[in-house]
């Protein structure tokens, strides 16, 4: 990430709105966007696969006999940035489901990969996808099932002004396109 870049256009939306970026307020702005933009877009620097690869930590569960497994997480924090307005997408909730084959992932490791996948300009619908697909790669398996409920300001702040809006999503991989049950266990309370 280029952060002198940042901080030049940022000086230069100071100007174009009106602003004097010399005035005390300011004068450190152009900087401290950069800074905030280099750690909340973090995630623009990885493609899935090196998200996948970063947070793929298993561990085996061969010993657990023939029962059959799901793994499932909800209401994982974690807020994004659109790509349509730049506007922060937030109170954004993601719950996680899969199916093991054989081995599974880290629980902190599901929350992480939520969390990088969100680091980047997004669209909600994609961020699902991206997070199925990399949980599908780093767990081993094609079963996965993700649902994403989050606000937008791009909606709430701007536009319709509609503050009560929420998006929900839902990412379904392998045996969770057909099976309700399956679905059934991600959805919000």
């Amino acid at each position: 990430m280029d952060k002198k870049a940042i901080e030049h256009h940022v000086l230069g939306i100071l100007q174009a709105i009106g602003e004097n970026p010399d005035r005390e307020g300011l004068r450190e702005t152009p900087a401290r966007v950069a800074a905030m933009l280099e750690e909340v877009l973090a995630g623009i620097a990885y493609t899935n696969h090196d998200i996948a690869e970063m947070f793929g930590k298993t561990f085996d569960i061969e010993d657990c006999g023939d029962s059959e497994n799901v793994v499932v997480m909800k209401d994982i924090t974690v807020f994004s940035y659109c790509e349509h307005h730049l506007a922060l997408m937030y109170d954004m909730k993601v719950n996680v489901a899969y199916i093991p084959r054989g081995r599974v992932l880290g629980l902190s490791k599901i929350a992480r990969i939520c969390d990088m996948a969100a680091k980047r300009l997004q669209l909600q619908e994609r961020l699902g996808r991206d997070i199925a697909e990399i949980i599908s790669e780093a767990a081993g398996t094609p079963d996965v099932g993700v649902m994403i409920s989050g606000s937008h300001s791009c909606m709430t702040a701007r536009g319709i002004r509609n503050a009560s809006a929420k998006t929900v999503t839902a990412t379904y991989m392998g045996e969770f396109k057909d099976n309700t049950e399956l679905k059934d266990l991600i959805k919000f309370d």
